[in-house]
């Protein structure tokens, strides 16, 4: 079994910034000279998710309003009582999408739908310089 491990830098603009790392992650693949087996993708800390969707305009604008519904921004958590930095919805929203995804990989390739695409969802408030780690395993 083989192991292959690469970092992706994603620089994020704005609360809820949602970006799709799907080429990056499929070159990372290639790269790896892993024909099959799985490839995990994660994101240290606890502010931040990684998921799959279709990575489509209205979709976005309506995961934003679901994610709002869901942990709303303008209450007050327990947590800003710790630190004071307003973002407790943050970490909801982490835990409610989590920040690690595996997916199949074939032929070199991630076993993807036709319309799924892999995304970091940035929950934090400040624009970020986020590190994802990108782990293929397999043969």
């Amino acid at each position: 079994m083989k192991i292959f491990t690469e970092k992706i830098h994603i620089s994020t603009k704005e609360d809820l910034d949602i970006i799709d790392m799907t080429e990056d992650i499929t070159d990372i693949i290639k790269k790896s000279n892993i024909k099959d087996g799985i490839v995990n993708i994660f994101s240290p800390g606890s502010t931040g998710g990684i998921t799959t969707m279709e990575f489509e305009p209205g979709l976005k604008k309506d995961i934003k309003a679901a994610l709002e519904r869901i942990a709303p921004s303008g209450i007050d958590y327990e947590h800003h009582k710790t630190w004071n930095d307003r973002n407790g919805k943050s970490h909801i929203r982490s835990m409610f999408i989590k920040p690690e995804l595996t997916v199949p990989v074939e032929n070199r390739k991630p076993m993807l739908g036709t319309w799924q695409q892999i995304v970091f969802l940035d929950f934090d408030v400040p624009a970020r310089q986020r590190e994802i780690i990108v782990k293929v395993i397999g043969e």
